[in-house]
């Protein structure tokens, strides 16, 4: 996979919509993060692909998931599969690390009503290549919802026909290089599906079950037909 910058600065122009709604941010709310949120965590063998920053969540305290309802599912389902050390508490000082994994979102920047254009998500794709490219033991992707899933696949020079999306559907998929991964499709883990029953936490936790199981090599990863 080619070598590229895996976070954006911190004032990034590449999108004029939403750097003019995050200099509005500013303004409205001068202590809060209001910048590209980075990944979270290093080193990984599980990449976990989110949509985009929430705007009362990572916008705010500039860490991925943290400070809204989904931060909140997706930390307690780390933990219980042991990708999380320490205690969640909302706050990026909270002392919380993550383990063999790394969150990240398929667009760096809060989208006014969440939801980023299509050219935004590509202009913001490079950065999740670069982030790809810092994981040299990547094994599984876990992807949250159909936007980070099609944006994965863009990333790794993937066909979408060849990759429909659905919730807990395994994909065999590989790098530009040629290594070897699976990519996990989750329905995203937003207040929003979740009140509405399109994803309960039982779900959830099935995913991330087969992400340990196939880390652990006590499971078989699926074969791309």
């Amino acid at each position: 996979m080619t070598a590229t910058a895996a976070e954006p600065d911190r004032d990034c122009p590449l999108c004029p919509r939403l750097s003019a709604f995050r200099a509005g941010q500013r303004e409205a709310h001068p202590t809060w993060h209001n910048a590209p949120v980075p990944s979270f965590g290093a080193d990984a063998r599980l990449l976990i692909v989110g949509l985009a920053p929430g705007l009362q969540g990572a916008n705010r305290t500039g860490r991925c998931f943290t400070g809204d309802w989904a931060g909140d599912l997706l930390y307690e389902t780390l933990d219980a599969f042991g990708f999380s050390q320490g205690h969640y508490a909302e706050d990026p000082d909270d002392g919380l690390t993550l383990v063999d994994t790394v969150i990240t979102n398929a667009v760096r920047c809060v989208p006014p009503a969440n939801k980023p254009t299509g050219p935004e998500i590509a202009t913001c794709r490079p950065f999740l290549i670069g982030t790809m490219g810092q994981q040299p033991r990547l094994t599984v992707l876990v992807a949250l919802g159909r936007i980070a899933h099609e944006s994965v696949l863009r990333a790794l020079g993937q066909r979408l026909a060849a990759y429909p999306f659905g919730h807990g559907r395994e994909h065999a998929v590989s790098r530009i290089d040629g290594h070897a991964l699976t990519m996990i499709d989750s329905y995203h883990c937003s207040r929003y599906n979740t009140n509405t029953g399109v994803l309960t936490p039982p779900m959830f936790r099935a995913v991330f079950a087969r992400a340990r199981a196939i880390l652990d090599g006590s499971a078989p990863v699926a074969q791309q037909a």
